[in-house]
């Protein structure tokens, strides 16, 4: 074994892998990642006290945040800015210790105390420091499960600060959580409730970005996104960052280059602010897995603001560019401003104007922007066509997509529920039903998307507002049953998000995750109700109480 790494849901066999990662990235990075995490558990140890007590760390808060969203899957790939990150953040670390001075921990962990390392002895340490070193199966489950609820909080984090939104207690709650998991003291109880804390901090921190982009961008509209082509060259953005997306049609306006969103970046087509830009042309291609050849026959250059990168193909090397926490070897990367400047993307604009226009793949539109702001504006249409009979029940359907047969699972379903049901989404999870001829309810489209997979916040706000209308006691009293797609660490903040609103009976698939040990699911079971998926007929009997 070179390697162990099991935080996605397409892991090796289902259990972890072992040899390389299935999203591409090689056991060197895997060991890195594992070893700038360690890092950070150090950094919060240490100041986790002071933190506490409502000193201001702006440093290490950044430090928690960046190096957690970096480690998502399919987000950074490049060792060289591993290994600087991690010298930095010791730096960092050793730093705080002097500054903090009798605020610091007596009982230090290694993870605290350990020196500086390069080359050899860097991988040396970064083998002892993975997800196995902790021997336990349950706790090292409810372990690796609050951290990757981290890492998803982190990314939402990361987007909301970028527009000068945070919440304190969340930018706190990253020094507590990450300090316990190195805590022997803790027993199995103690994690489960930290875990469920994990879910309440990621309902804050999806409302604080909720918050960022409507104050900044109003809020979602209805919208049909053309997903055809113009004949002038262009630039796809892919990923989540709003902030990104707008300082790019600005950098664009009159050079005569427009400008497409691929994957997660196709909520931004809902937001007022962005509908200015005569040359936001719409939505190019589809969901994450299929940039390979999505990213080749668009023929411009292609930025990727977040996750998900998948290893880069010759056919497109010499014109993707990374910003922000993306990173992927021998790939140019658009540095971060200063002093509250604009991003410069001049490099991208310049190569866009020789390039070819794109190449078109489809034609038509697509329906999106049901966020909460918007659908709330129906509520009288809903509530009269859930009291008529005319809508029986919504499936809440968010989450990601992914390169797995078995996600074919959730196009069937999507075409098989009855046509008196209305699908609920965020995600790009949507990719696998958004274009099918699945038509309206009395004018409500039976699939209603309310954005990015952080927009599952809007998901959760509309079914307790529904629950006030309809003066019910329990979220779970709704006809409304969530048959939600995993794939990465953001999909996990939202599930222990919904699990801290009470939300129960959650399907999960198309696989439950390999980090949940035995005993783990077992609790998950009992508690929540968590079940997988079986056959879609099955299912849709199961939800619809046949």
């Amino acid at each position: 074994m070179s390697m162990f790494c099991y935080q996605c849901q397409e892991t090796a066999k289902g259990t972890g892998c072992e040899v390389r990662g299935v999203c591409g990235k090689s056991p060197e990075t895997a060991e890195l990642q594992d070893l700038l995490i360690y890092t950070l558990k150090g950094i919060a140890q240490i100041a986790g006290p002071a933190r506490a007590q409502g000193k201001a760390l702006p440093e290490a808060d950044e430090a928690l945040m960046r190096g957690l969203f970096m480690t998502i899957t399919n987000a950074n790939f490049d060792n060289d800015v591993f290994e600087k990150t991690i010298i930095e953040y010791i730096a960092l670390r050793d730093s705080l210790k002097k500054e903090l001075g009798n605020l610091v921990p007596s009982n230090l962990h290694d993870a605290a105390t350990f020196t500086v390392l390069t080359g050899s002895a860097m991988q040396e340490k970064a083998q002892k420091v993975g997800v196995l070193a902790t021997e336990n199966e349950d706790i090292r489950s409810l372990r690796e499960l609050i951290i990757y609820g981290l890492k998803g909080m982190a990314a939402y984090a990361y987007h909301a600060g970028a527009l000068d939104q945070y919440d304190e207690d969340v930018q706190k709650y990253y020094y507590k959580a990450l300090a316990a998991t190195l805590d022997d003291s803790l027993t199995v109880d103690d994690l489960v409730a930290l875990t469920l804390e994990t879910g309440e901090k990621g309902v804050s921190v999806m409302a604080v970005l909720d918050k960022a982009n409507t104050e900044t961008y109003g809020n979602p509209e209805i919208t049909e996104v053309n997903i055809g082509v113009s004949d002038k060259p262009g630039i796809l953005i892919s990923g989540h960052d709003l902030k990104d997306m707008e300082e790019l049609l600005e950098q664009t306006k009159g050079t005569g280059v427009d400008v497409y969103t691929h994957g997660e970046m196709l909520p931004a087509n809902y937001y007022p602010s962005f509908k200015k830009y005569d040359h936001f042309v719409g939505n190019y291609g589809n969901a994450w897995w299929q940039q390979d050849k999505e990213f080749a026959s668009f023929n411009g250059p292609i930025l990727m603001t977040t996750n998900c990168i998948t290893p880069v193909k010759d056919s497109y090397k010499n014109r993707i560019y990374t910003t922000g926490a993306t990173g992927y070897p021998g790939v140019t990367h658009i540095a971060d401003a200063a002093d509250g400047k604009e991003k410069d993307f001049s490099e991208i604009i310049a190569q866009a104007k020789t390039c070819a226009a794109p190449t078109g793949i489809e034609n038509g539109t697509i329906v999106g922007g049901f966020a909460h702001n918007q659908v709330m504006a129906l509520a009288d249409k809903v509530v009269a066509a859930v009291k008529s009979g005319a809508i029986k029940r919504f499936f809440v359907m968010a989450g990601c997509d992914g390169r797995m047969k078995g996600r074919d699972y959730y196009t069937e379903f999507a075409k098989q529920i009855p046509d008196n049901t209305i699908i609920l989404t965020a995600g790009c999870a949507k990719y696998r039903y958004n274009k099918l001829p699945l038509g309206d309810i009395d004018g409500i489209p039976r699939v209603l998307d309310a954005g990015q997979c952080n927009d599952s916040y809007s998901l959760a706000v509309i079914a307790m507002k529904l629950k006030e209308i309809f003066e019910l006691n329990d979220i779970n009293d709704l006809p409304i049953s969530y048959n939600i797609a995993w794939y990465e660490q953001k999909a996990v903040i939202v599930l222990l998000a919904l699990l801290y609103l009470g939300v129960k009976d959650i399907h999960l698939g198309p696989t439950l995750p390999a980090f949940l040990s035995p005993n783990v699911a077992d609790v998950l079971v009992k508690n929540f109700g968590i079940a997988g998926i079986g056959s879609v007929e099955d299912d849709i009997k199961l939800f619809m109480g046949e």
